[in-house]
């Protein structure tokens, strides 16, 4: 027997009937035993599909249902889109000529229908019974809201078409569901431009940023089964979990990861081709990133706090991320092809590759690996496989029968938690609030959940209408394209008989104007340059790896006259650009074309470290350069050991680990730290340092001890 899974809200003299969740079933005589019955071709028939309304005091219920004449015998459902109630399943279902009766099964308060059909067979009305109330139905016979979609979507193909040649898209394709039913599902365009190979509703794209909501999903299972509380403090569950403000990271909840509420901008280049970094390294970092905001304060996109959210899932459930959410949503929803990496989608027999739009050229891209932070954004998928993805959220959590996440938990993914700050940029949609792994808005008087995603040569956009029982996918290999949410919202507006709106027309002529406006900016670049400068070094003393406790490392080199810098194993040229100032310019990768770092020297008028707008809401990012290698060095250090004298006293410099020490004889043991140009200085007094001196053979002959009232020299002994 299927549980009910909605409630009825009825009011009759103030008196409030609510229908229960719980399974009851229903009597036998409520209604007489079904009986298998032709269907008369001189009388009416119930075979259809019915909309039409329960009129309740002060409201209209609508309803619709379905009903199948099979074998002799009837079958039907009933759905209440505002309760959210969808394929309950009828019983008792009576036709006896023109008088029809039957019952919803397992809802308590015994809910029947009885009704008379019209002579033109089109029409039922009657009584809605239930808990003893009675209020009146009327039904009317009509086209199935599926077969409506496709009519409403006739011509939606061509409409499609045109947009990626006016959007200068390589291909796309879309799927569009009805409650559970995929009604209309087509590939645009091409996967692969250079050997025209069309796109499919099957072919695999990489959704970027709408895999948050797979990993909010995920959790929601566990909160479920009492092994997550979404406003528990992270640090219940990793207790060594730290932010750069510690009373922040002591206080951010499991909730607070998923909404965007840190505190925290968004540090991306971080983890951006991060290639060395694991999981836990980067959740591990965030004690280091500077926050703008305290938490809760403001909301500011992080994907490091949704990778966060996929650690804290990999920590509970003993799985790597991937794992986890395989078991928990693929695999219930059978999504048997979507994947978590780029380089599982090449190995699939149809999948898309990654372009660009540049100087009016389409350009392929390199596909970017970004399984670090797949939490955030490393899902690939089809649109017939996320058109299931789509279903069970429109289900309420249920998929063909389970129920795999509870109707509470699923209405508090899609309750908006935070709001954005963003302003509308049209009229008929209302500013955007963030729910958790979800963005909401109201399109045109229809409320929406929806998000976007755009990683290296893909865009996406998933949207469901949850009132309307009505979502959408659309999936592209074209960068930073706003295709996905036109084509969603040209076709919402076609199904819903809404005015139309050229919403991709406008696009388009916004789209020329920006592109003459980034042609003059780039045009104007040259002039923020001051001329005449050059560098105060010479350019050997920038080479060198710099480093910083949370953007981890980055090595400036000197190769044929000309430097040039890796992060996160992308090697960009740099261009002297004016005083200590130089220019990104791009070799294969474009991440940091025109990206400016800027080196400062030491009160010894070494280059001592580079700074650069890693983030650029905060001050810039500062990486401190790392002492020479051989001064980590045993080996090395070893040679420097010995008896020293400084003025008559006798100086011991010893060697602990990879850690020289120093001596003298009524003081205590000093730890020297490695310091630039190939000094050391006491760990204790930073203002002394020491460096040593030697022979035209390389063998150690004197040390030298500098401190603010002189320079004195420790001859060594031995």
């Amino acid at each position: 027997m299927q549980r009910a899974s909605f409630k009825f809200v009825l009011t009759l003299l103030a008196m409030i009937l609510i229908i229960s969740a719980a399974a009851v079933p229903l009597p036998a005589a409520v209604l007489p035993s079904p009986t298998p019955q032709a269907e008369p071709s001189a009388e009416p028939t119930l075979a259809g599909h019915w909309e039409g309304i329960i009129e309740l005091p002060g409201q209209k219920l609508e309803i619709n249902i379905d009903f199948v004449l099979k074998e002799g015998a009837w079958t039907g459902d009933i759905s209440i889109p505002v309760q959210k109630s969808q394929d309950l399943p009828l019983i008792g279902i009576v036709l006896d000529g023109f008088k029809a009766a039957f019952a919803i099964q397992g809802i308590p308060g015994e809910p029947t229908f009885k009704g008379e059909i019209s002579a033109d067979g089109k029409k039922m009305t009657g009584t809605f019974t239930q808990g003893g109330a009675k209020f009146p139905f009327s039904l009317e016979l009509g086209a199935d809201p599926t077969a409506k979609i496709r009519a409403a979507l006739e011509g939606f193909d061509q409409i499609a078409e045109d947009a990626l040649k006016a959007l200068k898209v390589t291909g796309a394709a879309m799927a569009v569901v009805k409650n559970d039913k995929v009604v209309y599902a087509k590939g645009f365009g091409y996967k692969d431009v250079e050997n025209k190979i069309p796109a499919t509703p099957d072919t695999i794209f990489a959704i970027g940023s709408s895999s948050k909501a797979f990993t909010v999903f995920a959790l929601g299972r566990l909160v479920d089964e009492g092994k997550l509380e979404w406003e528990a403090p992270v640090r219940n569950y990793i207790p060594w979990f730290k932010l750069y403000d510690k009373e922040a990271g002591a206080r951010l909840s499991v909730r607070d990861l998923v909404t965007h509420r840190s505190g925290l901008p968004r540090h991306d280049l971080l983890w951006y081709n991060n290639k060395t970094a694991s999981r836990e390294d980067l959740v591990r970092a965030l004690a280091y990133l500077p926050p703008t905001a305290d938490l809760r304060e403001k909301w500011q996109y992080n994907n490091l706090m949704f990778l966060t959210a996929g650690y804290l899932l990999e920590t509970l459930t003993g799985k790597p991320w991937e794992d986890a959410v395989r078991s928990l949503v693929f695999e219930p929803l059978g999504m048997k092809r979507s994947n978590f990496s780029v380089l599982d989608s090449q190995k699939d027999s149809d999948f898309a590759f990654p372009y660009n739009f540049v100087d009016k050229a389409y350009e392929k891209l390199p596909f970017r690996d970004i399984t670090n932070v797949g939490p955030a954004g490393s899902i690939n998928s089809s649109v017939n496989e996320m058109a299931r993805w789509v279903a069970v959220h429109l289900a309420d959590g249920k998929f063909e029968g389970r129920d795999l996440l509870s109707s509470s938990t699923v209405s508090d993914m899609h309750n908006p938690h935070m709001v954005t700050g963003a302003v509308s940029s049209s009229p008929d949609i209302a500013a955007t609030a963030y729910a958790m792994g979800w963005f909401t808005d109201v399109y045109r008087g229809h409320r929406r959940v929806h998000h976007g995603g755009n990683i290296d040569g893909f865009s996406a956009q998933v949207a469901f209408l949850p009132d309307d029982g009505l979502g959408f996918v659309v999936l592209t290999n074209m960068n930073g394209t706003s295709y996905p949410e036109l084509l969603v919202r040209t076709a919402t507006d076609k199904i819903l008989g809404l005015e139309a709106h050229d919403w991709i027309g406008d696009a388009v002529k916004q789209l020329e104007k920006a592109e003459g406006a980034i042609k003059k900016a780039e045009e104007k670049k040259i002039t923020r340059k001051v001329p005449g400068t050059k560098p105060a070094h010479p350019l050997a003393d920038y080479a060198g790896l710099y480093v910083h406790p949370g953007y981890g490392s980055l090595a400036v080199e000197l190769a044929a006259g000309r430097l040039s810098f890796t992060y996160n194993s992308i090697k960009t040229n740099l261009d002297h650009w004016h005083y200590e100032t130089f220019d990104g310019v791009t070799i294969e990768d474009p991440t940091f074309k025109d990206f400016k770092l800027t080196f400062r020297t030491d009160v010894n008028g070494r280059v001592a470290s580079v700074t650069g707008a890693f983030e650029p809401t905060i001050d810039d990012i500062v990486f401190a350069k790392k002492p020479d290698a051989r001064q980590y060095d045993p080996a090395f250090l070893k040679k420097l050991t010995g008896r020293y004298d400084l003025t008559g006293q006798t100086v011991v410099i010893g060697l602990r680990g990879d850690r020289l020490t120093v001596s003298i004889a009524g003081q205590p043991e000093y730890q020297l730290e490695p310091d630039l140009g190939g000094e050391f200085y006491l760990k204790e007094v930073k203002s002394v340092t020491l460096r040593f001196l030697t022979d035209a053979k390389g063998e150690v002959t004197a040390a030298e001890l500098s401190q603010p009232g002189g320079v004195f020299e420790a001859k060594k002994l031995e």
